[in-house]
């Protein structure tokens, strides 16, 4: 079964990039265009991991990402921007994502990120099913 990756990011050229480039990658991909489609995907089906814009109207990133920890702890959350984010700065913003790529972004490496991502966090929920 393949990956199922979610993309959130208000500009259509960018999320299509990115949705080209990762199911290339061996990934299953849909798109929204924000917070509120995002949402609505994930409330029809699970997704193993989200890629979300930081800067989006209406409900940012950060915000999306701390909706996503509350209502879907199995969906991994990446932030995306043109503006960076420093691993401080992420772990300060409190949101549960679990890394940061900055724009432009270089499908080949966010695929071998998202699958590292992957990785962990089932490797995470396997030793925390095991104790």
């Amino acid at each position: 079964m393949l990956p199922r990756v979610l993309i959130v990011d208000d500009e259509a050229n960018q999320a299509r990039r990115m949705a080209t480039g990762l199911e290339l990658e061996g990934f299953d991909v849909e798109t929204a265009p924000d917070s509120g489609q995002a949402l609505a995907l994930l409330a029809s089906g699970s997704f193993d991991l989200a890629v979300v814009d930081l800067m989006m109207p209406g409900t940012n990133g950060i915000q999306l990402a701390r909706q996503l920890r509350e209502r879907h702890l199995r969906t991994c959350v990446v932030l995306t921007s043109a503006y960076h984010l420093s691993e401080p700065q992420l772990l300060h913003a409190d949101c549960g994502a679990v890394g940061f790529v900055p724009k432009p972004v270089d499908v080949i490496e966010l695929a071998s990120f998202l699958r590292a991502k992957l990785l962990s966090a089932r490797a995470a929920r396997g030793s925390g099913a095991a104790a």
